[in-house]
């Protein structure tokens, strides 16, 4: 039934027409199939692309998860060898903390043992030229006692300086000087009665305390000079050495070295100049730190007060001058003759005991020497009395050196005169009659023969005078012959037209005959 209803009515239906409808609908059916196909390659493309995504992504996924694979595996490998690393370092730190903390404790014991160590010993340098910087004449007229009170009161002066060191420092004094020269000159100054009193104050000095010494350096410039020089070179080094004194305010030949060692700081800090006598120029303006110590030391040089000739400073007369002098004898002498076999000794001449002992044209002085006693204290006197008032003056003002100025010596023109005539051989051996007989004997070139007068005796001693001793101010041969300062200065003016002497051992402001003083 449902079929019949179905069913188009048969009247509708025609033969001609069924076979015309046939064509239509095949091509309906077709381009259905024809869709279907294409939907069908669309759909097949779709999945096969699809396939292809999944394929890559499966592929992606896997070199992904291979690559994590090996990037962890590495990671691990770097995460033990980092833990590796931090456990070796964390027990290399421990280990440095341990030896830091031994070092640190190390340090802090060396430290304080070094300190200790610089603590310990600490000292303060005192260097005292004694040949400018003299003690009081009360300290050394007392003798050792003397001495030992010098000692005590430099020590207490220094040591109420060193604030709260006080109780810790120690001092060290070292005197340098001549002290045979200094002895002279201090008792020509009057200062002392006997050069003996000089060397008992040095004895007390040198025994009051373990670092005091009185260093007697003996005759030479340099050499007190030289020594303290070293030893201040040599205890600026010392750390412990916290300052040094130097007694050299007199000189100015310690200004170079003050220059040399004063361009350090900690050295300026640590070097001091005492002063006695004032301040030289050339000290000062190295601007070193200064200090006074009154009540110990003398401010004033010594100089020449001896009334006796033989300490007097004096200047004998020039060849222009002999005429205005009035001599008188000294001594007598004879002279017995001389063999050429054995020369005898002739009588010691009664003569001034400070003639020198070498010229620089003449051979040196024999070593054994003929004391001069005799007549010698009427011999002085009386030369003294010769001196002009103008001389006396000068002396006064003047010190040439450590020895002092040599004895005057009167002399009578005409026996001058007659002692300069003689030429080549006939000339007077001057070591043979001013000091004994002539070492040389026959071999001497000079006359040995002759037996001078007493005013000739005054003017060989006179003419040997004109030549200047080698040693200078620093001679210490008592007799000696030859000049240590020019004995022909009167009136500030140097007579002689061929004086043989340096400028500086002329008074101050000497004019000169010599056109070439300079180049002696």
């Amino acid at each position: 039934m449902d079929r019949l209803q179905m069913g188009p009515p048969p009247a509708l239906f025609t033969p001609g027409q069924r076979h015309n409808s046939m064509p239509v609908k095949m091509d309906v059916y077709e381009s259905d199939l024809l869709g279907f196909n294409h939907r069908f390659q669309s759909i097949r493309e779709q999945r096969e692309a699809s396939e292809g995504l999944i394929q890559e992504l499966l592929t992606y996924c896997e070199r992904t998860q291979e690559g994590l694979r090996q990037e962890n595996a590495t990671l691990r490998h770097q995460l033990s060898e980092s833990q590796l690393d931090l456990d070796d370092a964390r027990t290399t730190r421990r280990e440095f903390q341990q030896r830091l903390k031994v070092a640190d404790a190390h340090v802090q014991s060396m430290s304080a043992e070094i300190t200790n160590a610089n603590n310990r010993n600490l000292y303060v340098l005192v260097l005292l030229d004694g040949d400018g910087l003299i003690f009081q004449d009360h300290f050394v007229q007392a003798g050792i006692e003397g001495g030992k009170k010098a000692a005590y009161a430099l020590r207490r002066a220094i040591v109420s300086l060193c604030g709260q060191f006080a109780d810790e420092v120690e001092i060290v004094a070292k005197v340098c000087a001549n002290l045979t020269g200094l002895a002279r000159a201090m008792r020509r100054d009057g200062c002392i009665e006997a050069e003996f009193d000089l060397k008992e104050f040095a004895l007390g000095f040198t025994q009051a305390k373990a670092h005091f010494d009185f260093i007697d350096v003996g005759y030479g410039k340099e050499r007190a000079d030289s020594k303290i020089k070293e030893l201040t070179r040599w205890h600026l080094r010392n750390y412990n050495c916290k300052q040094i004194l130097l007694g050299v305010s007199h000189d100015a030949g310690y200004a170079p070295f003050l220059d040399e060692i004063l361009q350090d700081h900690d050295s300026r800090a640590r070097v001091t100049v005492i002063e006695g006598s004032p301040t030289v120029r050339e000290l000062r303006d190295t601007k070193v730190n200064v200090i006074q110590f009154e009540e110990l030391f003398r401010a004033d040089k010594l100089i020449n007060r001896s009334p006796d000739s033989s300490h007097n400073a004096s200047f004998a007369l020039g060849p222009g001058q002999q005429g205005q002098l009035q001599t008188q004898a000294l001594a007598t002498m004879t002279v017995p003759p001389v063999t050429n076999a054995a020369p005898a000794a002739p009588a010691a001449p009664t003569l001034p005991a400070s003639w020198a002992a070498v010229t620089r044209s003449a051979t040196p002085p024999p070593q054994i020497t003929t004391p001069l006693a005799g007549k010698m204290a009427a011999a002085k006197a009386r030369g003294a009395s010769s001196l002009t008032k103008a001389a006396a003056a000068a002396a006064a003002a003047w010190n040439p050196g450590p020895r002092g100025l040599d004895a005057p010596i009167a002399v009578m023109p005409v026996a001058l005169e007659s002692i300069k005539k003689r030429k080549d051989t006939d000339k007077l051996c001057n070591n043979h009659y001013l000091r004994g007989p002539c070492v040389k004997g026959s071999d001497c070139c000079f006359e040995h023969r002759y037996k001078p007068t007493l005013d000739e005796i005054h003017a060989i001693a006179h003419l040997a005078r004109l030549n200047p001793c080698t040693k200078g101010q620093e001679c210490d041969i008592e007799n000696c012959i030859y000049g240590h300062h020019c004995p022909t200065v009167v009136n500030g003016v140097c007579g002689h037209p061929h004086c043989k002497f340096r400028v500086s051992e002329h008074p101050p402001d000497t004019k000169f005959r010599n056109n070439h003083i300079e180049d002696n």
